[in-house]
């Protein structure tokens, strides 16, 4: 028997939120990374 295809919102279908701490993450360690690969850079 086949089961019959269901189609739900977004929003249940991702059962959480999606806060976007993640980008402001990345965004600080990689402004930090090219800050010290500058030091690193200036040091030698």
């Amino acid at each position: 028997m086949v089961e019959r295809e269901r189609h739900i919102a977004t929003e249940e279908a991702r059962a959480g939120s999606t806060p976007h701490v993640v980008r402001y993450v990345l965004g600080v360690s990689l402004t930090l990374a090219i800050i010290v690969m500058i030091v690193i850079l200036w040091g030698y």
